[in-house]
C-alpha cells in the first residue's frame, strides 16, 4: 500500500512540474521584426544621423514590446519604457 502510494505521489509530482515548466518558460511574446522597423523608420525619418537613430530605435522598440512614440521627436510620454531607458552615460537611449 505504501509502494502505491509513494508510486502515485511520484507521478503526480512529475506530471504537475511539467506543466509548470512550461507556463513559466514560455517565451514572452515580442513584436514582429517589420513592426518595429515600419515605426522607427518613421520617428528616424528626419534623424541627421538616419543609421544610429535608427538602430537605437529598433533596440527600444524590441525591449518595449513594439512601443514607440509616435512623430518624429517628442512625444516620449505616449510609451514610458522608451522613455526611461538610459544608456551608460545616464542620457536617454531612446531618440
Amino acid at each position: 500500500m505504501k509502494l502505491l502510494f509513494f508510486i502515485w505521489f511520484l507521478v503526480s509530482l512529475f506530471l504537475s512540474s511539467s506543466f509548470l515548466a512550461d507556463a513559466v518558460l514560455a517565451p514572452t511574446p515580442t513584436p514582429a521584426a517589420g513592426s518595429c522597423d515600419a515605426k522607427c523608420d518613421t520617428r528616424c525619418g528626419k534623424a541627421g544621423n538616419y543609421k544610429n537613430c535608427f538602430k537605437y530605435c529598433s533596440i527600444c522598440c524590441i525591449k518595449c514590446n513594439g512601443c514607440v512614440p509616435r512623430g518624429t521627436y517628442g512625444n516620449k510620454s505616449e510609451c514610458p519604457c522608451y522613455r526611461d531607458m538610459l544608456s551608460s552615460k545616464g542620457t536617454s537611449k531612446c531618440p
